[in-house]
């Protein structure tokens, strides 16, 4: 490297003075020699790394982390995500770490740009943010990991590995999330299995025994309309007979 470590990390620690708020970030610099001294990120391929962050203090600290651990190269940093878009196609990097503020294209329309662009590319999101909207955008778009700023520089370089390997690295609360997300019911789906007011008295009249004839004559309606409305039932309620039907909706 052009600069030696000691006139870097002056450099790192001068900028985190200018900056409080991303001082505890900007310490991944000092902490990264001893990430260099761990050879369990040695690999016989280099990992390129490419960067796009807007903050300087946290952008240089990631250059310094890669660049100086054995097994990984950082080939571009990047402060916008025009700059990424100009240059990583022609860099090619194996994975991209991506903030998801910037300040002109957004992290995820950078994102969903740099895989047309080039396709095989791996996308490790690194952001503060940790709401499901932002998780499930930069993940539709195209990102194959999501991290957290909070997360320490060894796991940030063996996520970058493990997404080179074809991986999903994600911070612990994010993959909470994304398992929560599949518990739950969408709006679509919550909306689809609400039964209507008509549907619902039908149903009730089943409960008591009443046949399709006899719910029809108390319901003013043709035995056809009957049966067109248990077939909607059934449909919502996921089951095949009235029997099933009458279980779910004393439940």
């Amino acid at each position: 490297m052009s600069r030696s470590a000691a006139s870097i990390d002056r450099n790192i620690v001068t900028l985190a003075r200018e900056n409080h708020t991303t001082l505890s970030v900007a310490v991944i610099c000092l902490v990264c020699k001893k990430a260099n001294r761990n050879t369990q990120y040695e690999n016989r391929m280099t990992t390129d790394v490419a960067i796009v962050e807007d903050d300087q203090v946290l952008r240089n600290s990631l250059e310094w982390l890669i660049g100086e651990t054995t097994g990984f190269r950082c080939v571009c940093a990047c402060s916008t995500g025009e700059e990424a878009v100009r240059r990583l196609p022609e860099l090619k990097p194996h994975v991209v770490l991506m903030d998801l503020n910037l300040p002109q294209m957004s992290g995820t329309d950078c994102i969903r740009k740099l895989k047309e662009l080039i396709p095989k590319l791996q996308v490790i999101v690194l952001t503060v943010y940790e709401d499901s909207d932002h998780i499930f955008k930069a993940l539709k778009a195209g990102a194959s990991g999501y991290l957290l700023k909070r997360t320490g520089p060894e796991n940030v370089l063996a996520a970058i590995k493990d997404a080179r390997d074809g991986g999903a690295p994600m911070s612990s609360q994010i993959a909470q999330r994304v398992v929560q997300s599949f518990h739950e019911p969408s709006p679509s789906e919550e909306e689809g299995t609400k039964l209507t007011s008509r549907e619902s008295e039908i149903l009730n009249l089943l409960s008591q025994g009443f046949s399709n004839k006899e719910i029809a004559e108390r319901m003013f309606v043709s035995v056809p309309t009957v049966r067109t409305h248990l077939s909607h039932i059934y449909e919502k309620l996921h089951v095949r007979s009235r029997t099933e039907a009458i279980i779910k909706f004393l439940k």
